[in-house]
């Protein structure tokens, strides 16, 4: 859908972006700016920048940035219809009726629809003789109507064919059937049901629509599960199972198990800020997720060895989030299911006495590393206290959290704590340098080589970095759009995406006044983050009107005829004017 230009300034009038963000970023205010951690990338450094005063957004440390709108295209995985339509019921605007091609949005709310309508088909299965297999695997792990209700928790039956006849019945094509996962095409070019003879678990998104499913075979055949694969409206790295539940329960703190029906017995003992991850390992984008409802991250997976593998690889994604992270571990191997299963009616009682028994992910890790050797010897000691204060110490930045578990150490080994503490710190010391190195290069990478979405400035630098300072300027000054057209017209930009940004807005200039998110609606998200980055880095010194005589003069040196593109594309006059304008530099 296309939007006008004057809802869209309003739209972005009634939507701060640091409102925005606050929801998704710890933020804090630097000058008239303000930064915090990046949620598009994991990092411990602030390099997350929201600019109040056109309401945009850069990171320097993964180069997203862009308007309002461009940032809840990214942050809620929407298009840009969608984005509007959101920012639009958040602040109470009507969107308008006409429109042009909107056919990805339509394609999402049909898949939304066959999801919906799927559920609801597996769910009223499991009353059905062909479900009976499906209700008697559910309540042979002790769930009862209501627990199956809460989850939409349902049955696909074994023929191959139900779903799809009943969708197609519903009106929808076999290519949309296709989209939403739920059928695949045979060889012989039939659509069959994608899940077949399967308990259902429904997943839900965060605004409560069923974006995906996942499926658990009753014999012995393998997979014993299968999961929706990645859809218009689905993505499975940022996916978390009953996050839709767990997010409204309010203690900031969220339980990380397994698997669904580990999530679903918590949730049945009373444990509702209960999640999983689908079955994958733990992403960091699922991390962050967590991150915008909750302080503190209790892991509580499987107690064998490929729970423990997956604790390990969580306990750093988790923390880099700024998570506070526990490990709960599961006495005799058992899961969270098995073990309240296990102790009936004091099933949640022992589970709350597990919680609130767990260590911190520091104690977990050193636990770890303890049963690799014999402390009773100095070998087992040294290589002991070495991989601790190597893995764990000197990864611990409170000076205070790393004296305690140097403390802990020392009466473990008899070691002095003061040594292990030094040891520890020279270890940290080495690691900061050699991250200072890896942030020095990127920083140095992002204002000249890391505008990869102009890919001639490595070839043009100079004059790439003047045309950015032109179009800072020109944002900034719009009433200056017809005298600097006239000094510089387009075709003497020397780049490309420079060029069409700077067409566009001497184009829409005319009309009224240009924001972001006019042109977010024609660039697309890379190159409105690389504007972005040229007005970011052209925010402390702006460019005046008697600095774009020596700018106009930098592109005019490098620029005209060495573009391929612009001559094949040039009119006649076009040519013998810059043909014109190069002999009068030269004379």
């Amino acid at each position: 859908m296309a939007f006008s230009p004057e809802f869209l300034r309003e739209l972005e009038a009634r939507s701060p972006i640091e409102d925005i963000a606050a929801n998704y970023v710890q933020l804090k205010r630097r000058g008239r700016n303000l930064v915090g951690l990046c949620p598009f990338h994991n990092e411990k450094t602030p390099s997350f920048n929201l600019y109040p005063e056109n309401n945009s957004y850069y990171c320097f440390g993964c180069a997203s940035g862009g308007g309002v709108i461009q940032f809840v295209m990214n942050i809620e995985r929407l298009d840009f219809p969608e984005a509007v339509r959101w920012l639009a019921q958040r602040a109470g605007m009507a969107l308008p009726e006409e429109g042009v091609d909107d056919s990805m949005s339509r394609l999402r709310m049909r898949i939304l629809e066959i999801n919906r309508e799927s559920g609801r088909f597996f769910y009223k299965t499991l009353s059905t003789p062909q479900g009976r297999a499906g209700l008697q695997y559910f309540k042979g792990r002790g769930l009862d109507g209501a627990i199956i209700k809460r989850f939409g928790l349902g049955y696909a039956p074994e023929g191959g064919f139900a779903l799809v006849n009943h969708l197609r019945g519903l009106g929808y094509t076999v290519d949309e059937l296709v989209q939403a996962d739920m059928a695949r095409i045979s060889k012989n070019g039939n659509p069959y049901d994608r899940y077949r003879g399967r308990v259902m678990f429904p997943i839900f998104d965060l605004r409560g629509n069923v974006v995906a499913f996942g499926g658990r075979i009753l014999t012995d055949e393998k997979p014993k599960y299968i999961n929706t694969s990645d859809t218009p409206v689905y993505h499975k790295s940022s996916g978390l199972f009953a996050m839709n539940i767990a997010k409204n329960e309010g203690s900031r703190r969220l339980i990380l198990a397994e698997g669904y029906m580990d999530v679903i017995a918590l949730h049945r003992a009373g444990f509702t800020n209960a999640i999983a991850s689908l079955g994958t390992s733990l992403t960091e984008e699922q991390a962050r997720v967590m991150k915008r409802f909750a302080d503190e991250a209790v892991i509580c997976y499987d107690s064998d060895e490929a729970g423990r593998r997956a604790t390990q690889r969580a306990i750093p994604i988790l923390r880099g989030t700024g998570l506070r992270v526990r490990v709960v571990t599961v006495p005799g191997g058992k899961d969270p299911d098995e073990f309240l299963r296990l102790h009936g009616e004091n099933g949640p009682a022992r589970f709350k006495q597990l919680l609130e028994g767990g260590g911190t992910d520091i104690e977990y890790r050193m636990g770890r590393i303890r049963e690799k050797y014999d402390l009773d010897t100095s070998d087992g000691k040294v290589a002991y206290l070495r991989e601790a204060a190597e893995q764990v110490l000197s990864k611990i930045s409170s000076p205070v959290e790393r004296e305690v578990y140097a403390g802990r150490l020392s009466e473990e080994t008899g070691v002095a704590a003061g040594s292990i503490l030094e040891t520890a710190a020279r270890l940290a010391k080495r690691e900061a340098r050699k991250n200072e190195k890896k942030q020095l290069q990127r920083q140095q990478e992002i204002p000249s080589i890391k505008a990869v979405h102009n890919t001639e400035k490595e070839k043009h630098l100079r004059a790439a970095m003047a045309e950015g300072r032109v179009l800072a300027f020109l944002f900034r000054n719009q009433e200056k759009a017809g005298a600097l057209s006239k000094r510089l017209p387009p075709e003497k930009f020397v780049t490309e995406s420079n060029r069409r940004v700077y067409k566009l807005l001497l184009g829409k200039i005319p009309c009224g006044e240009v924001s972001l998110s006019d042109l977010s609606q024609e660039l697309t998200g890379e190159e409105t983050g690389e504007f972005v980055r040229v007005l970011s880095e052209n925010e402390t010194v702006l460019p005046r009107w008697e600095d774009m005589e020596t700018y106009a003069k930098a592109i005019e040196s490098e620029g005209g005829l060495s573009d391929p593109d612009w001559v094949r594309e040039a009119s006649p006059q076009d040519i013998e004017r810059q043909l014109k304008a190069l002999r009068d530099r030269k004379a």
